[in-house]
Formats: structure tokens, sequence, C-alpha cells
């Protein structure tokens, strides 16, 4: 009863004034907000209290799923494989992206910022490290499937070699995250609602626009280019090699020449490969409009964009936060058996493979056994 009189208190007062965008913000933060957003009426308070609602919702959920795929492929010892560290450092940046969080549901019942310049800073920063680094994980990912099941004779990555890829992710992040932290080039200015902060996409000039065009390669084309180039890969070979079977079966006057374990093999490479398509397409859902928003701020007709307009993107990125983690429960064999066994009351139930089943990671696949029956 007390939140429904706030709320309809909140809605009477929002319906006798209307206030414009940032009436409850110091001045010494809105230097920092486009003149463009200020030109809009403030939102309906219920849109700041739904949005916050939502964000309590996705928190819960991306914090507990990462900290689950986190916990399982670090405890399990059939689980740390090198492969699967490039699972973890995804979870771990979906999980810093959701520590953010708090700040803009605290942000959304004050109906305005709290936290200042510097929380409008930190806010964006943590949601850069994410957005590159995940893209650039996600692509990493697709090389080690496109390595494992198309390349299977180069032999499976290393510790090393995949340590040093998670190292070149973060790197990889660190530019574009830092330097419009540091207001190097770029910087970090709230948008929307006022409640986030992400890059400067609406200041009109050469500078904006060139910092835009650049991340937008930077941290999107490129890794989608990268995904694209390494799934067309893998769905190439698979196809080959399923034509040459079955052209060699059909010469030796035989139904087929996989084993059980080639079959078995066959099946968790798969499935995994699944995963990771999964993943990647959840990756081009998350950023897709944040690329649609920021482009047609800097570049297009920015008359189109409106403050509400301007949160949708945030809202993809937190959900598939949260779906992310789940992807693993759905189609990972080995993930699933861990879960079973850590977490029983979670009602996954996935069948044990037999002695002779190659564990789900370790770099064989059915390709390379086949290959050494073809050849023999």
């Amino acid at each position: 009863m007390a939140l429904n009189s706030t709320l309809v208190a909140s809605y009477d007062a929002f319906r006798s004034e209307k206030r414009i965008m940032g009436w409850n913000t110091p001045d010494d933060y809105m230097s920092h907000v486009h003149p463009y957003w200020k030109t809009f009426e403030a939102p309906n308070p219920f849109l700041h209290y739904t949005l916050g609602f939502f964000y309590i919702i996705f928190m819960f959920c991306a914090l507990a799923g990462n900290g689950v795929v986190i916990w399982i492929f670090t405890s399990c010892k059939s689980l740390r494989t090198p492969s699967n560290m490039l699972v973890v450092n995804l979870a771990i940046l979906d999980f810093i992206m959701m520590m953010k969080t708090p700040i803009f549901i605290m942000n959304s019942y004050n109906e305005g910022p709290i936290w200042g310049k510097l929380g409008c800073d930190t806010f964006a920063l943590l949601g850069s490290y994410n957005g590159i680094g995940s893209a650039m994980n996600n692509a990493a990912i697709a090389y080690d499937r496109h390595r494992t099941i198309s390349r299977p004779l180069d032999g499976k990555l290393t510790r090393k070699q995949v340590t040093l890829m998670i190292v070149a992710i973060w790197a990889w992040a660190t530019p574009f995250s830092v330097m419009p932290f540091l207001g190097i080039w770029g910087r970090f200015v709230p948008e929307g609602f006022l409640t986030t902060c992400s890059f400067d996409y609406m200041t009109e000039d050469s500078a904006t626009r060139f910092f835009v065009g650049t991340i937008f390669v930077y941290s999107y084309v490129i890794p989608l280019a990268l995904l694209v180039f390494y799934y067309s890969k893998i769905v190439k070979s698979v196809s080959e090699h399923e034509k040459t079977l079955r052209d060699q079966a059909k010469k030796m006057n035989v139904t087929s020449l996989r084993s059980n374990k080639d079959q078995n093999e066959k099946s968790a490479e798969v499935r995994i490969a699944k995963v990771a398509i999964a993943l990647a397409t959840l990756f081009v859902f998350a950023w897709t409009p944040y690329a649609f928003v920021a482009l047609t701020a800097a570049f297009g007709n920015r008359a189109v964009l409106t403050p509400l307009m301007s949160m949708v993107p945030a809202c993809c990125c937190k959900g598939v936060a949260c779906i992310n983690p789940w992807m693993y429960a759905i189609n990972h064999p080995r993930y699933r058996m861990e879960l079973q066994k850590k977490m029983p009351w979670f009602c996954v139930h996935e069948t044990a493979p037999s002695n002779d089943d190659t564990s789900v990671g370790s770099g064989t696949t059915e390709m390379s056994g086949v290959s050494k029956e073809t050849s023999s």
C-alpha cells in the first residue's frame, strides 16, 4: 500500500507540474549533459521505477548465473581446460558489467543521478570494458571452436596460448575504455534519462564523429567480422567433411564410417559449437541497438532519438548478460553434468559419458578420429 501511495503521489505531482529533464540534477552535473537531452520533459516517475525494478531482476539473475558459471568451471577439474578459460573470462566480463547496476538502480529511484560525474564515469568505464571485451572474447571463442572442429590436426590451444589471448582481450578493451575515462580522446557523458552514462556520441564536431566511427569499427565491426569468418569456416568444414564421409562410406558399401566414440565426440563438439554460436548471436542482439543509437546521433537524423529510445540498448545488454550463463546450462554437456552434481535441485538431467568418450573441451573431435580411419 505504501508503494502504491508513493507511485500515485509521484504521478499526481508529475501531472501537475511539467518538468524538464534534469530538474533535480546539480548544475555541475548538468554541464556534462548535451543540450539535446535538455529539450525533453522529464520522464514519468513510473518509467524510472519500472526500469529500476527490472534492473534489480537483471542484477540478481546475471550475478547469480555468471557466478555459478565461474564457480563450476573453476572448481571442476574436468572443466579447467584452456578452451574453457575463455568461457570463464566471458562470465567475468558479464559479472563486472552487472556490478555497476546498483548505481543505476539508486539513480532510478532518485529520478536522477546521485553519484555525480565520478559515478557516471565509473558506470561507463565498466560498461565499456564489458562491451569491447566480450566482443573480442566471443571472437576468441569462435577461433577456438574453428581450430578444434575445422583444424583438429593442429592440436588444441595450450594454457599459455589462451592466457595470452585473455591478456590480449583485456588489452584490446583498454584504449577505448581508459581514454574517454581520462578525457584523452572522447569522454563519458550522461544519456537518456540521465541515470546512465556512455561515451559521447551527441556532440556535433568532427572529433566526436571520428571517435564514434572509430569505436564502431574497433568494438563492433572487427569482432563481428571475425565471428562471421570463423563460424562460416566451421560450417563449411563440417559440410565438406560430412560429404567426404558419405562418399567414402558409399565406396566401401557401408552405412557409416563412424564408431560410437566418434559419434559421441561429434555430438559433444557440435553442442559446444552451438553454445558458441548462440553467444555470438546474443552479442549481436546486445550491441546492435547501441551501434544504431550512436551512429544515428553522430551521422544521421538524431531527431528520431528520444530519452526512452536511448535506454533500450542498455536493457538489451543487461538482458544478454542474464541469458549468457543459461546458454551453458542448456547445451554444454560437461557443465550440465557438474551442475547436476553440485545443484541437484536445479532439475538438470544429463547422461554421464561412457569411459571411452572424450571429455568436453579436450580438443579432440570426431573429425580427427575419422581422418585417421579414412587415411588407414
